[in-house]
């Protein structure tokens, strides 16, 4: 469903994103893990089109974004670290707003199911997005992704600043999302929620991906002691 060709991306003579080489299927979680520059963020914005390839491509469903940004957009969901919401707008407001945009209408039910999933609290759909702790912000984004039917979601930073009750319905959340057929790409600094989440987790530094793991074979201990080793190595 994603898909990431010798995906290379320089700003001068600075590189961000060094020939990534990536697939994330229908149904599959794969988190990129890696300090501040390590190219994670660069990743989704090539897969979103906000910025172009220097080398190599980035594609959705088969299609190649820099080619066809417009056919490869309407088969994503995007969550922001800071997800950008109207603040004078209720939340229903909001996402009757941005499914519009994405060509599709707002069936009651249908969100009203999505909400409850995401616990989203009773009543808060109709206040001002500008009231909303970060947590609900999350929340609904990922609501908006999810109503939008999009084929792959991308996700950066997603549980940054969430309390750890947020953080967990979140992440089942999530779990749902990919048990139903929808690819996720999320990155993250936090070693233990992408253990928890990922099917599989991809190790970054200074734009390149330096392993691919499956945390299902490792404890939270020993992947916390693989990905040290590896910025260690990275660093002498």
């Amino acid at each position: 469903m994603l898909e990431a060709v010798g995906l290379t991306k320089q700003f001068g003579e600075a590189v961000a994103l060094d020939r990534l080489d990536l697939q994330v299927a229908a149904g599959e979680t794969v988190c990129l893990l890696g300090a501040n520059g390590a190219g994670k963020t660069t990743t989704i914005n090539l897969f979103l089109g906000f910025l172009e390839p220097s080398a190599g491509a980035a594609l959705v469903d088969g299609v190649e974004v820099a080619r066809n940004l417009s056919a490869a957009r309407k088969k994503l969901g995007y969550v922001a670290e800071v997800v950008a919401l109207y603040p004078t707008l209720t939340g229903a407001e909001n996402l009757d707003f941005f499914a519009q945009l994405a060509g599709e209408r707002v069936d009651r039910a249908a969100r009203d199911a999505i909400l409850s999933r995401l616990r989203f609290p009773d009543g808060a759909i109709d206040r001002p997005a500008g009231t909303y702790s970060k947590g609900m912000r999350q929340k609904l984004g990922l609501a908006i992704a999810l109503m939008k039917r999009a084929k792959a979601i991308l996700l950066d930073e997603p549980l940054s600043g969430l309390d750890p009750a947020a953080a967990n319905d979140l992440v089942a959340v999530l779990r749902e999302t990919a048990a139903g057929g929808t690819a996720l790409l999320i990155s993250t600094h936090d070693i233990f929620r992408a253990k928890d989440v990922a099917t599989r987790i991809g190790i970054m530094r200074h734009g390149q991906l330096l392993a691919m793991i499956d945390p299902a074979t490792l404890s939270a201990g020993e992947l916390e002691a693989i990905y040290l080793t590896h910025m260690a190595e990275r660093a002498a």
